[in-house]
């Protein structure tokens, strides 16, 4: 099981790295899928196995792999202006994977910690950029915050939704670790 959830880990970084290809160019930070991959691989694997995938994806951009959005790699990304996005998807894997644990995977709870972590993400985003690009606070929360809410909570329920009904299946199919609850 260990290497099975070992693989389902890797495969997460991966799919990581592949929703970040989808991206809607704005001037300083994109919309990208990255986001609702990373609300995924938390509902799913939860608090630890979700934080690795995280880990494990932004190793595979700093050692230079053009993982990150655009087809971007390399320590000039996880350090630039949008880098703080970047470091902010391990405290969020954590939360939302860890919120799950102890409240139990459920839709509504699901909604809930994804929810919390779209605003962690930008909250600690839009920090980091406005201090990288040498912003005001109000150039940075609409370059890095605003433009970005409403998507985030659309990607917060979709990752929620779909999280628990692949976890649910998976867990079923005894092909997913599940010491938590998998209730739906």
């Amino acid at each position: 099981m260990k290497l099975r959830m070992m693989m389902t880990t890797a495969l997460f970084a991966a799919i990581i790295a592949v929703l970040a290809q989808i991206t809607i160019p704005l001037p300083l930070v994109p919309i990208t899928g990255q986001t609702l991959a990373i609300g995924l691989a938390a509902t799913i694997l939860g608090a630890k196995y979700g934080t690795i995938s995280v880990l494990l994806y932004l190793l595979m951009g700093a050692i230079g792999l053009p993982v990150f959005a655009q087809m971007k790699g390399g320590l000039g990304i996880l350090f630039g202006p949008t880098g703080g996005f970047l470091f902010a998807f391990i405290p969020t894997a954590f939360i939302i994977g860890y919120f799950l644990e102890k409240k139990g995977f459920t839709i509504k709870n699901a909604i809930f910690a994804n929810i919390i972590g779209t605003f962690l993400s930008l909250i600690i985003g839009t920090a980091w950029l406005k201090f990288i690009a040498d912003l005001t606070w109000t150039a940075a929360l609409f370059a890095g915050f605003s433009p970005f809410v409403i998507v985030g909570i659309l990607k917060a329920l979709l990752a929620a939704w779909a999280g628990i009904t692949v976890r649910q299946r998976l867990a079923s199919n005894r092909l997913l670790f599940t010491q938590y609850s998998s209730g739906g």
